[in-house]
């Protein structure tokens, strides 16, 4: 699987998308190297929400410090775990950094699993509202009172058709939905549904890819890769995030493997329980992201990595 350089032409940005362990960061890293060989020069971009905790390099795959020092690397553990991190300040992250790119002439290769910053990088972000201290504490501290069952039943009370698109499990969108809809009055949807900011990337100029893998080979891979995050340190990476004493309902604290191995350093299950719990949720989560790019991606480019690229999109 390789994406020729020759073939990068005048395009003004790569962009490969891809499910956890399907090689997406390798690939964009040989494209980089050919690239600098070829005198032109990239720089890879993270598009991937949990490698920007600076905490979390192991556990959530982040280039080592060997991998990036052959090509610059960009929004990788900028973000400390105890910020609440999302795709408008990604987009905002990415804002600052093309002009220093352009500037040094480098073309940007935007690398990651998560789906809505490619969809924020290219067709827009509608703008949310700030919410102010006091009533972000306030739901933040009712979610941890009363949990996520319980605010979602409040939210079909205050805007019932929020509360529809949004899963009752799911606390972090539960609590933004309350913290509009109590800070401005209006439904969260309404904001969303609101013209959205314009584009970073014009996806007109850009390569545009998904790594597509046979899942058995996907899972087999997930298997592997999680074998060796074990093996580097992972656990140890997991009790030093848990030593800062977080609130557990951080997106860092999220991370696929957090809570299995930190049930394991809490005596609770044995670590063979943890490391088949956190591999399990790792293909659930691939099955997830493979879902999202056949339905939200469906005019990019394929790339199998044993066949080679299927189609291309410009």
């Amino acid at each position: 699987m390789e994406i020729d350089a020759k073939r990068v032409g005048q395009a003004r940005a790569v962009l490969i998308a891809g499910p956890t362990a399907c090689g997406k960061s390798a690939l964009a890293l040989d494209l980089a190297e050919k690239l600098a060989r070829a005198d032109r020069p990239a720089a890879i971009v993270n598009a991937d929400s949990m490698q920007v905790y600076s905490a979390l390099r192991i556990l959530t795959a982040r280039p080592d410090a060997g991998e990036m020092a052959r090509a610059p690397h960009y929004l990788y553990g900028h973000v400390p775990p105890s910020q609440r991190y999302s795709a408008g300040r990604w987009l905002a992250d990415v804002r600052a950094v093309l002009p220093e790119l352009e500037t040094a002439g480098q073309l940007p290769v935007f690398v990651g699993g998560t789906g809505l910053y490619f969809s924020a990088l290219t067709q827009g972000l509608a703008a949310l509202p700030d919410i102010p201290a006091k009533i972000r504490e306030h739901w933040q501290t009712e979610m941890a009172a009363q949990g996520p069952a319980a605010l979602h039943c409040l939210l079909a009370e205050r805007d019932t058709a929020a509360a529809a698109a949004i899963g009752p499990g799911d606390r972090q969108r539960i609590v933004r939905a309350l913290e509009v809809q109590e800070s401005t009055g209006r439904s969260i949807l309404a904001w969303q549904e609101a013209e959205a900011e314009p584009p970073l990337i014009d996806p007109a100029v850009t390569l545009r890819f998904v790594v597509e893998p046979d899942r058995a080979a996907l899972y087999a891979a997930i298997e592997r890769r999680f074998d060796a995050m074990v093996d580097a340190g992972a656990l140890d990476e997991v009790a030093g995030l848990l030593a800062l004493d977080l609130d557990p309902d951080l997106p860092a604290m999220k991370a696929i493997g957090v809570k299995a191995f930190a049930d394991f350093l809490g005596k609770r299950i044995p670590l063979e329980q943890a490391i088949a719990t956190a591999k399990t949720q790792s293909r659930q989560y691939a099955k997830r992201q493979m879902t999202w790019f056949r339905n939200q991606m469906a005019d990019w480019g394929r790339l199998d990595p044993h066949k080679g690229d299927r189609r291309e999109r410009r």
